[in-house]
């Protein structure tokens, strides 16, 4: 089995197959779930200081900070997967 990677901007890459959602920070419910992840020490910051566009939450409950936008993310990872598919793997 191949690990998949996602590369969700400024050279940051993460495990496509631990990725649950990918939601825009914009709703009050969104933001409560970043701040309860810094709180735990679950959130990663990958933005490099530029306004978050993309959270993305994974599987194992941490919750990561993209400066792409969602569809952005999402349409590189649907990308990633029908390449694969075409290839047989």
């Amino acid at each position: 089995m191949s690990i998949k990677l996602l590369n969700i901007g400024f050279g940051n890459i993460v495990s496509a197959s631990r990725i649950v959602s990918i939601v825009s920070p914009e709703s009050a419910p969104i933001k409560r779930l970043i701040q309860d992840a810094r709180d735990r020490g679950q959130l990663i910051d990958a933005t490099y200081g530029r306004r978050t566009r993309a959270v993305i939450i994974t599987d194992s409950d941490h919750v990561i900070l993209s400066a792409v936008q969602p569809e952005t993310v999402a349409h590189r990872l649907t990308d990633k997967e029908e390449i694969e598919e075409g290839q047989g793997k």
